[in-house]
């Protein structure tokens, strides 16, 4: 291939990963109540992580971003009563994060209005394609040789609510806005 060619088709890949995600943060944000995006993505991180393990650090190493851009994100959250921080039984230097009951509350909600989003987004992709798109981002992300702590295991919120009805109402939607999407 041509390096004129290879140099422009990467500076549009570029351009476009850009705008893409300042695009999808700002319909997430007019998808979800109570948080944003970047809000949501970081409690989310939590879920995935051990409760004595959600300090700062591995907060801003699970989102792939600063330590002082998630200690921003978590004073916003806190103000909103979805978390509190408290000190770190393993380190002193170091905050962990707990999420409230309201916090929990405002997940599940979330996470039931982001099959919207998901299914809108993804409409034009297939499985296959979808499954090609992570495999290629998760690889243009090991450009300096980190691998991405990702999301592939279950999250985990404690809480006292039985959330198996809800889980089985959100893939059955979601089923459906797939299926709806195959018959158009």
């Amino acid at each position: 291939m041509d390096v004129i060619k290879e140099l422009f088709l990467m500076q549009q890949a570029y351009a476009t990963l850009f705008s893409l995600t300042n695009k999808v943060q700002i319909a997430g944000d007019n998808y979800f109540e109570g948080l944003t995006v970047r809000q949501y993505m970081t409690m989310l991180a939590m879920a995935h992580l051990e409760e004595d393990e959600r300090t700062i650090n591995n907060i801003a190493r699970k989102l792939g971003t600063t330590k002082q851009s998630v200690k921003q994100l978590i004073n916003i959250i806190e103000k909103k009563g979805y978390i509190k921080t408290v000190p770190s039984p393993k380190d002193k230097r170091a905050v962990n994060v707990r999420v409230t009951e309201e916090g929990i509350k405002v997940m599940i909600k979330c996470g039931e209005i982001g099959i919207y989003l998901l299914a809108d987004l993804f409409k034009e992709f297939s499985s296959s394609e979808i499954e090609t798109l992570w495999r290629l981002l998760k690889k243009l992300y090991r450009f300096d040789g980190e691998e991405q702590d990702g999301f592939e295991a279950e999250g985990v919120l404690e809480t006292d609510e039985d959330l198996s009805g809800v889980q089985e109402r959100v893939l059955k939607e979601f089923e459906r806005l797939r299926n709806l999407k195959k018959e158009l």
